[in-house]
């Protein structure tokens, strides 16, 4: 291995380190914790070596949100892959996607609630975003009924679980009743 191979193998390394350690101060205390200090007291380097990675704080919720769509779209199409009709697939989607959500809150809010400088629905949105709305589209295009256009439905759906799954995290909807929730999106709203 040449000496520039080791160098880059070694930055891809700390930066997946500076990620991984944001990612989990975050899910322990809020993003507010997460602090250009802390993270290089964690991960035992300067703050001027986390800097030569990221600019600041708004970089690495974007790196966490980048990884977070990734997982995310994975758990979605797991789920999805178990079913075996179009209101199984749509069902077990919704119900991957809440729970992808539910544990992963700082993740779920890196993607959709904060600043992280991503595009989204642009042509400059990065691919991971772009799959993660493939992995519902995929399913619920199926699903979206007679001149209905399936991107568009796929937005409606997603934003019906964002809601279910960021005001159930709220507190604003109890949580016992989120299967009943569930069953009643998909009967209502997809064509089966």
């Amino acid at each position: 291995m040449s000496v520039q191979e080791r160098k880059e193998r070694e930055r891809a390394d700390r930066e997946r380190l500076i990620v991984a350690t944001a990612r989990e101060l975050a899910e322990q205390q809020g993003w507010d914790a997460v602090t250009t200090r802390r993270l290089a007291e964690r991960i035992e380097y300067s703050q001027p070596v986390l800097y030569s990675h990221f600019r600041g704080k708004r970089e690495i919720i974007g790196a966490v949100a980048l990884q977070g769509a990734a997982e995310m779209a994975a758990a979605v199409r797991a789920s999805a892959a178990r079913a075996n009709s179009p209101r199984e697939r749509v069902a077990a989607l919704a119900r991957g996607y809440l729970d992808f959500a539910a544990r992963n809150p700082a993740v779920y809010d890196a993607i959709f609630q904060l600043d992280g400088g991503l595009a989204f629905a642009q042509e400059d949105t990065p691919e991971p975003l772009k799959d993660a709305f493939a992995a519902l589209l995929e399913s619920l295009g199926e699903v979206a009924g007679d001149g209905v256009h399936p991107g568009m439905f796929t937005e409606v759906f997603w934003a019906s679980l964002h809601g279910l799954a960021t005001l159930t995290r709220a507190g604003r909807l109890p949580p016992e009743d989120t299967e009943r929730r569930t069953e009643l999106l998909v009967d209502r709203l997809a064509v089966l």
